[in-house]
């Protein structure tokens, strides 16, 4: 295939028929007559080597071929990326933004970088502008951003899916936490002292052992698990009123510094990377370039 540039406009064309599947919409859509697009569709089928469009069986409208549909997506995407490039920038005034970001992010990470958000929102934003939190299921996450139903996905770096764009906001080590007045004391424990507390987990799906117990096996220990929950906010609460500790990430823990004493942990976990993501077609958005400042500034 060999498109000149004389030829790129015909694309455009070729995004509306694959949008329409049908000529004589397509036209009126273009703006054009239905001849000159007949031509247009021509000329593109002999470019492509594909009929691309084929006349239905129930003789109403066009069925796009193989082909056609494999270059669909790409071509919309493209064609949405080329017209924000050009577009004049858009300015963002958030105090008079009418706006809903829809963030992807599970509680530990909300605690870490949402509540500062909420904050700046509140004291940047008018009525009209408004933040929303949901569970981050990375099934389907990808089409959910197309479809615009979601602004960012925070996340540890590694789950983020290739086809979004992402950026690190910060890198996270592991300790251990447990409550004030601890009998234990203020000393950091020793790996033996580490296995025999009772130790709080968070597990969405309710299972007692986790990384951490993997990395302890293969060291030859084992600790003592002795609750398992599904948020990460329920830890401060139950240390609160036990004598139970929990590993968790350090920024997370240090919300709670009023109610929790911190310690290294007595053996070596790889540090890893909360990032931000999200769609390609949100790049040049003024508002969401707004929103991913703000995250960007977040600091404990």
């Amino acid at each position: 295939m060999d498109i000149r540039p004389a030829d790129l406009a015909l694309l455009v064309s070729l995004n509306t028929l694959l949008e329409e599947n049908n000529v004589t919409r397509a036209a009126a859509r273009l703006n054009i007559s239905q001849p000159a697009l007949s031509a247009q569709l021509a000329r593109l089928r002999e470019l492509l080597g594909d009929p691309l469009l084929v006349p239905s069986e129930s003789g109403r409208g066009m069925v796009p071929t193989a082909r056609a549909l494999a270059l669909r997506d790409g071509l919309r995407d493209s064609l949405r990326l080329l017209a924000a490039a050009v577009r004049d920038p858009e300015s963002f005034d958030p105090a008079r933004a009418e706006r809903t970001f829809m963030i992807a992010a599970n509680d530990n990470v909300v605690t870490m970088f949402g509540i500062e958000l909420v904050r700046r929102i509140d004291a940047n934003g008018g009525a009209g502008l408004r933040a929303g939190f949901c569970e981050p299921n990375l099934d389907g996450i990808v089409a959910r951003m197309e479809r615009a139903e979601l602004d960012l996905l925070l996340a540890a770096a590694q789950t983020i899916p290739a086809a979004l764009k992402a950026v690190p906001l910060s890198s996270e080590r592991y300790v251990m936490a447990q409550r004030r007045g601890h009998p234990r004391g203020m000393r950091a424990p020793s790996l033996k002292q580490f296995c025999a507390l009772k130790h709080v987990l968070v597990s969405g799906r309710g299972e007692f052992h986790s990384f951490l117990d993997q990395r302890l096996q293969e060291a030859g220990q084992q600790r003592q698990v002795a609750v398992v929950v599904p948020h990460y906010n329920l830890v401060p609460a139950i240390l609160a009123h036990t004598d139970y500790v929990c590993t968790l990430p350090v920024r997370f823990l240090q919300r709670f510094n009023d109610q929790l004493d911190i310690f290294k942990l007595p053996f070596d976990l790889p540090e890893f990377a909360i990032a931000m993501a999200w769609h390609p077609r949100s790049e040049y958005d003024a508002g969401h370039r707004w929103l991913r400042e703000q995250l960007k500034s977040v600091e404990l």
